[in-house]
């Protein structure tokens, strides 16, 4: 059930940008430094910075703006890494399959 997000992705030093294919938050963006501040906050943005932050221990701050996710990490990113963070935003509105 749901839809999957398209998402291309870009990598500069320890941030990697990923742009979608739908919006997910307002034009203004919401920044989510932890965990705790994604848990605490509301929305879209919010359940997926959660989720990234869940998925990836080295995930340090999380960016939501409309069709863009910024996603920064304390470790130098990789394919994998990379491919993982982009399966989160890809299955954000799947609820089963």
């Amino acid at each position: 059930m749901g839809q999957s997000i398209a998402v291309e992705s870009k990598q500069i030093d320890n941030v990697c940008l990923f742009t979608t294919d739908r919006v997910l938050t307002g034009q203004d963006g919401v920044a989510y430094p932890s965990a705790e501040d994604a848990a605490a906050g509301s929305g879209f943005g919010a359940q997926l910075a959660g989720r990234l932050f869940a998925s990836d221990a080295a995930i340090d701050h999380v960016y939501v703006a409309a069709s863009e996710v910024m996603v920064r990490r304390t470790e130098a990113w990789d394919a994998e890494s990379i491919a993982a963070a982009a399966q989160t935003v890809t299955d954000l509105h799947r609820f089963y399959e």
